[in-house]
């Protein structure tokens, strides 16, 4: 299996164990005395149930009930897939898109333009293709469908394109949530089996600072009564939504995270769940989300401690970058979070393919980013030495002035180098004569070589039927976006 994280003993710790200590601390403090906004009437009878005090909707949990809560969650997930491998967290760090951006770049005309179900689903099978990104979200928004069921058009077009795991983030109220589990039913063969490996997860939004949608509560334990993981998503921009320092826009965003899981284990002890934390600083001179600060990144690094610390896996926002085209900011913002968020540990990582503050997605910007991965990966994973790995016998057959190109050992250990997908790293001459050709444009043409040939694991017609059925109950009105496992679309 691949390892994309690196050994506890070689992680990236920004934070010592007095700081966690008092985040820790001033987090619990925040949940016991402020309390946060919880205005859905089941969240709130749970947690009073399990020792926390409600005043209107407003509720306020001691330390010791936060902490016997946090604890009945599991320490890790299963995160099941209909025609791909299961993911387990805590071995690696797993790759996903970002999402759910209103616009795109055309990867034809190059032109920046409103996202639709056809792009949903055009990416998706990009994701299917790509082995770097494990698992798959609702990347873009299905904005030709109609606003208030669109979540159900997403998850649709998304399992129908993709053997992967799929996690949601559009699903945000209950009666959506209910037409999601019979979808993950259908696929993984009735409750038993969505329990043991789910083929969706769904992450759901809190409203900083320190409050919740009524909707995403609800959706939450509908979600946790079927067994599907449960992650809530903190986004702390200091200055704007949380203080500006460091340590109080984490005290805050930890809290919030917190508060969501402590209700959903009141309701469903040992229900899975997950914090993810897609953490900013506002733009002092627009008061805008700057994404690519290297306050990102250090936030990122200290939230993925934050979340071990509490035993819980953590999804973590990266790859998060200002600049409008791919070129050196991308690079170097995407670079730096993603080696922060892998460095540390993270459990997930969702990000991949965004730009402009993750308001635009851009086909060849994925496909670079995936690579961009691999190396981060290959640093995260540092040297083996063993005798294996010393080569003594090698050295010895070889001997002074030889070469190793037809040494056995070296065969055998070819595939630990890293090989570029799309990275120029030919000599000047043969770039100058293929046309100054550059990373950028044999992404692209990877991402129409996937579109023009790719075709995803399909699923099978009585399955396909019945998730067509469910959605039509849900939606008179629902329109079929894809041919599963099949190059063209159409509409009926």
């Amino acid at each position: 299996m691949r390892q994309f994280a690196p050994p506890a003993e070689g992680r990236l710790e920004i934070l010592t164990p007095d700081d966690l200590q008092r985040l820790d601390e001033a987090a619990l403090h925040v949940l016991a005395t402020i309390g946060v906004a919880v205005p859905a009437l089941a969240a709130r009878a749970a947690l009073l149930a399990a020792g926390a005090q409600v005043d209107g909707q407003t509720v306020r949990v001691p330390a010791d009930v936060v902490r016997r809560l946090v604890a009945l969650a599991p320490a890790s997930l299963t995160l099941g897939a209909r025609a791909h491998r299961t993911l387990v967290t805590g071995e690696g760090s797993l790759l996903t898109t970002d999402g759910c951006p209103t616009d795109i770049y055309d990867l034809e005309t190059g032109a920046k333009r409103p996202t639709t179900a056809a792009d949903a689903i055009a990416i998706t099978r990009i994701v299917d293709a790509l082995d770097e990104v494990d698992f798959c979200w609702t990347s873009v928004s299905a904005q030709d469908r109609p606003v208030e069921r669109r979540g159900l058009y997403e998850i649709y077009d998304v399992l129908a394109n993709t053997g992967k795991h799929v996690q949601t983030v559009t699903i945000v109220d209950q009666t959506q949530a209910r037409v999601a589990v019979e979808m993950a039913r259908a696929i993984a063969g009735g409750d038993l089996g969505v329990r043991r490996a789910p083929p969706i997860s769904a992450l759901l939004g809190t409203i900083t600072p320190l409050g919740h949608d009524e909707g995403t509560l609800d959706a939450a334990f509908v979600f946790a009564a079927a067994g599907v993981p449960i992650g809530f998503v903190t986004m702390p921009q200091g200055g704007s939504t949380t203080p500006v320092t460091m340590a109080g826009s984490l005290t805050v965003g930890i809290a919030e995270a917190l508060s969501g899981v402590c209700a959903v284990q009141a309701a469903f002890p040992g229900a899975p769940v997950f914090i993810c934390f897609i953490p900013s600083v506002m733009d002092l001179r627009t008061g805008g989300y700057t994404g690519g600060g290297p306050e990102d990144d250090v936030l990122a690094a200290a939230a993925t401690q934050v979340g071990r610390s509490f035993g819980l896996p953590v999804n973590m926002g990266t790859m998060a970058t200002g600049a409008k085209e791919p070129g050196w900011q991308a690079g170097v913002d995407d670079a730096l979070s993603t080696a922060a968020s892998v460095l540390a540990g993270a459990d997930m990582m969702s990000g991949a393919g965004m730009l402009d503050g993750s308001r635009t997605l851009s086909y060849p910007h994925l496909v670079m980013e995936t690579e961009l991965y691999r190396i981060v990966a290959r640093l995260a994973q540092g040297i083996i030495v063993n005798d294996e790995t010393l080569a003594l016998d090698a050295i010895r057959r070889v001997g002074p002035n030889g070469t190793y190109l037809a040494d056995k050992h070296t065969r055998r250990h070819l595939r630990e180098i890293w090989q570029p997908a799309v990275w120029d790293r030919t000599s000047y001459d043969a770039w100058l004569a293929g046309g100054k050709r550059g990373a950028l444009e044999s992404a692209a043409e990877q991402a129409r070589e996937i579109l023009d040939s790719h075709v995803s694991a399909p699923l099978p017609d009585e399955v396909a039927a019945e998730l067509r059925a469910i959605v039509a109950r849900a939606d008179g009105e629902f329109e079929l976006s894809a041919v599963v496992g099949r190059v063209d679309t159409e509409l009926s």
